[in-house]
């Protein structure tokens, strides 16, 4: 069966496309969005949940450019706040001092590293331009049943509507009910961390730089914001401890625990105030064992999960995206089956290195941070230091991250 040959609309089937889209969070809609101005049919099945929780995301240069590749990134830009630099200051006290590392745009010649946008936001403006576009159907119910055959996948949503497709993207999350369906094992794993997450108000500007304070419980971040009349200097928070602090800090009113925050971040954006409800949330990881079976590919966090750390989630999934967005394409203009697990190979050579090297590289990086151990903390300082004195080593890291080689993204 090639691309252009979509399932019958048999008896029992309320539609058919050429894609179906499991989940409807940022990565699931942005994948439905880049597929349907590419020229796919999709059915995006999931509720879109846009309620403000606090989080935001950080994108970098790379998924900027995607989103304008799309067009997309109008919907956003005016509610962004650019990043500049990123500041990386070592709080763990470790036996030999490890120096602060402060990474600069201009240093790769970009005006900014990358944008902020709240969470919600993001959300609202991709579901907003899903509904703009002829090309995608919109369910807002999760998927019941997921039913595989050797041409098409069916699947039943909750409210009983049945859809078919040539292949279905897994963008479900890190329980994906269409992973399980396809019968692919993944790996979970526990830190023993939580995160607190919130919109903050501050009294000195942040001037558009990112600090992570590395402490033994892991990184408490503060990401700049946009400012709003009512507060002209805000920033986004996102706080790894143990979780017996998560508990007490948990139990705190707003202003105690502003207090222990202004302490942890060493005032340096003065009094702090709580101004959106807080996020909790244990910290995790995940890795699959393949990422596509036959018609299926998994994307996001179906795909892979770890700590907020290095802002690399959402920019991971929006790799996968791209990845799977060219692959598609390539399969269509060959008249190939594109649900078919040769025509999907390129997406899973194409997306192995970067998710195991980000998935691994984080995984390093925080049970560094969180071990007490003199030998791990000279590693870890020997490496601060080559970053911060050899400028060609920072720049290729900077560029890494920001900016990673592959399709558009």
């Amino acid at each position: 069966m090639t691309q252009s040959t979509r399932p019958a609309l048999s008896a029992g089937l309320t539609a058919t496309a050429d894609v179906i889209v499991s989940g409807a969070g940022a990565a699931g809609l942005a994948a439905a969005v880049a597929l349907a101005k590419a020229g796919f049919s999709v059915i995006c099945a999931g509720p879109i949940d846009a309620v403000p929780t606090g989080r935001t995301v950080a994108l970098f240069e790379g998924s900027l450019r995607f989103l304008r590749e799309i067009d997309v990134w109008s919907r956003f830009a005016d509610g962004a706040q650019p990043i500049k630099a990123i500041r990386m200051i070592d709080d763990t006290a470790p036996f030999l001092p490890v120096p602060d590392l402060y990474l600069e745009a201009d240093e790769i010649d970009l005006e900014a590293l990358g944008a902020n946008v709240e969470n919600d936001r993001l959300v609202q403006g991709f579901a907003d331009e899903a509904a703009s576009l002829p090309g995608i159907t919109l369910t807002h119910t999760l998927l019941k049943t997921i039913d595989f055959s050797s041409d098409a996948v069916t699947v039943e949503d909750a409210e009983g509507f049945r859809y078919a497709a040539t292949l279905i993207v897994a963008a479900d999350g890190r329980r994906s009910p269409a992973r399980l369906a396809a019968n692919i094992a993944a790996r979970a794993w526990r830190y023993p961390q939580v995160a607190i997450t919130a919109l903050l108000g501050h009294r000195k500007p942040h001037n558009g730089v990112s600090t992570e304070f590395h402490t033994r419980s892991g990184p408490c971040t503060l990401v700049p914001l946009q400012g709003t009349d009512e507060h002209p200097h805000r920033s986004s928070l996102v706080w790894l401890m143990s979780p017996r602090e998560g508990d007490r800090r948990r139990a705190l009113d707003d202003d105690a625990l502003a207090l222990e925050l202004q302490h942890q971040t060493r005032s340096v954006v003065g009094r702090i105030t709580l101004e959106s409800a807080r996020g909790f949330f244990p910290m995790g990881g995940l890795r699959v064992n393949r990422l596509i079976g036959s018609r299926v590919a998994l994307i996001g966090e179906a795909a892979h999960a770890f700590p907020p750390l290095a802002a690399q989630g959402l920019n991971l999934s929006l790799r996968d995206i791209a990845q799977l967005l060219a692959t598609l394409r390539v399969a269509r203009d060959r008249g190939h089956d594109i649900g078919a697990v040769a025509s999907l190979h390129s997406y899973e050579r194409g997306r192995r290195r970067d998710i195991a090297l980000r998935t691994n590289g984080v995984d390093v990086l925080n049970r560094s941070i969180m071990t007490d151990f003199a030998p791990v903390d000279a590693i870890r300082g020997a490496g601060a230091i080559a970053v911060r004195l050899v400028g060609p080593l920072r720049r290729a890291l900077m560029r890494e991250g920001i900016m990673p080689p592959g399709p558009v993204v």
